[in-house]
């Protein structure tokens, strides 16, 4: 799938929250930067962590969760 298609999946994940989803795929591309793996079936050497990120939030196997102050 291409990344736009997957990015609009994702935003549409996030409520069409941009701000939201930024946030959600910067969290999870460090995460996936200090070495946790996937859990999607990707080869780690042919994408960035931030579209890695944004394919499992779009696939909905990573959760966005909203924070109440």
């Amino acid at each position: 799938m291409r990344l736009e298609k997957i990015a609009a999946k994702a935003l549409e994940r996030a409520n069409f929250d941009r701000y939201m989803l930024s946030v959600a795929v910067a969290k999870r591309a460090n995460e996936l930067a200090a070495g946790e793996k996937p859990v999607i079936d990707v080869d780690i050497k042919k994408y960035k962590y931030t579209d890695i990120a944004l394919m499992e939030i779009a696939e909905g196997v990573v959760k966005i969760e909203i924070e109440r102050i």
